[in-house]
């Protein structure tokens, strides 16, 4: 076989040579664009072509792409301690982390579990659980969720997912899960009674949820009131909630966390995502102590037995740190403010085009739902024909089939929020 010779190609060409990319059919998608360079809500590809990055790279970078805020705070961290086993260790960027994270949380939260990204952080909620419960030589099998939610690609995570085509080809190899309707309005009782229902004739150990919008089913958005009644079914039938809040956390609803909306509070919290501003992988669980204290005991087989080599990676914690810090600054919080309410405008100014079926809007999230006489795939054509042409017009947006949505960067200027609008408003000439 003929050495192929990479310095004829350019990046795309080299990629495609040895690299499999996420939820990419190679054989029928266009090749990735080389990107080489970003700053702030800006990226560059390798031809020089500029891009607003209007998703937050998949909700990741709040505060913008080499932030140096953030950068140099690795750069301290990384001539000091890069990485020490946690294992029988710890360190102080990760006591701090902690200690910083519970002041912010609600106040129910007490203990914190590191892992290594948002399916890690469901993986050991869920894993938790059901382990609580057989602490306690109680068995419960089932895990409830709701319709269309996304947890991630681990295989718990994903069991508790329900796009179909993510997991179609794992089905009879999960673990058992019961889904309930999202109480969005007007469903909100069918949900109530569906989760009743589900708690009555199983043995659940959970409920898990992305509290107030489900962000890969298509920003599909309810009300904190109706997801305190659900939790509140579940104290009142002992079954232990899990907030999935990894693509919701830091500032995305416009407050810290979506749970801060809620009067009744969740046993459990995931967090990732913008947990360390889009720079290290790094994810957390939050925990009760009453969920501790279930695994608290002389016995070592009641030990929660989970880990990864890169747990508390003091570089993430130190990364996160930066984060928390600028996020709680009071002009990351008028940027969000700012955003909401540019968001706010343009859904009344979109909302009534014949070509708009809904919009929706809570924080730095906005979506619009396209008509359509027929229903959409998740990657079909109406979809694949919006991202090109956002793509072209120097926009990465990744519509989720008819629905089209904005999660930006928090440092995003009001020209570039006008600038995605103008091209979202121009793609409806093309459909």
């Amino acid at each position: 076989m003929a050495k192929i010779n990479f310095n004829n190609m350019n990046l795309t060409e080299r990629d495609s040579q040895n690299i499999w990319h996420p939820y990419t059919q190679h054989k029928t998608s266009k090749p990735p664009i080389a990107i080489v360079k970003g700053e702030g809500a800006l990226l560059w590809d390798e031809n020089g072509k500029e891009y607003i990055d209007a998703i937050a790279s998949w909700w990741v970078n709040p505060f913008g792409h080499s932030n140096r805020f953030i950068a140099d705070a690795i750069y301290k961290q990384l001539t000091t301690l890069e990485h020490v086993l946690f294992g029988g260790f710890t360190h102080e960027p990760a006591v701090v982390l902690s200690e910083k994270l519970l002041e912010i949380l609600p106040k129910n939260q007490n203990k914190i579990f590191f892992s290594d990204n948002g399916s890690t952080a469901v993986e050991v909620a869920i894993k938790v659980a059901f382990q609580f419960f057989y602490n306690k030589n109680e068995q419960k099998t089932t895990l409830i969720a709701f319709e269309n939610a996304f947890h991630g690609d681990t295989f718990a995570a994903m069991a508790a997912s329900g796009i179909s085509f993510y997991t179609q080809a794992f089905e009879g190899m999960f673990i058992d899960v019961v889904r309930i309707p999202v109480p969005i309005k007007g469903q909100e009782e069918a949900s109530f009674l569906a989760l009743r229902n589900a708690i009555n004739n199983n043995n659940c150990a959970g409920f898990i949820f992305e509290p107030l919008v489900q962000g890969a089913a298509g920003m599909v958005m309810y009300e904190p009131e109706s997801l305190d009644e659900l939790i509140r079914i579940c104290q009142e039938n002992k079954v232990l909630t899990i907030a999935d809040e990894v693509m919701t956390g830091f500032g995305k609803t416009g407050k810290t966390f979506a749970c801060d909306y809620l009067k009744t509070q969740p046993d459990m919290i995931c967090l990732s995502k913008a947990l360390t501003g889009g720079t290290i992988p790094m994810a957390i669980t939050t925990f009760t102590n009453a969920i501790f204290e279930g695994f608290y005991d002389d016995d070592i087989n009641k030990a929660l037995f989970h880990g990864h080599t890169f747990t508390a990676n003091p570089t993430g914690c130190a990364a996160a740190l930066a984060s928390l810090e600028l996020l709680q600054t009071p002009e990351m919080q008028l940027n969000i403010n700012r955003i909401h309410q540019k968001h706010l405008v343009f859904q009344n100014h979109i909302k009534n085009h014949p070509k708009v079926a809904t919009t929706r809007v809570r924080g730095v999230i906005f979506a619009l739902e396209i008509k359509s006489e027929n229903q959409e795939a998740y990657y079909g054509n109406l979809r694949n024909q919006l991202y090109d042409f956002f793509i072209e017009n120097g926009i990465v947006l990744r519509p989720v089939g008819n629905i089209v949505y904005i999660l930006p960067p928090y440092i995003i200027s009001d020209e570039q929020l006008n600038k995605v609008y103008a091209v979202i408003e121009n793609a409806f000439e093309i459909i």
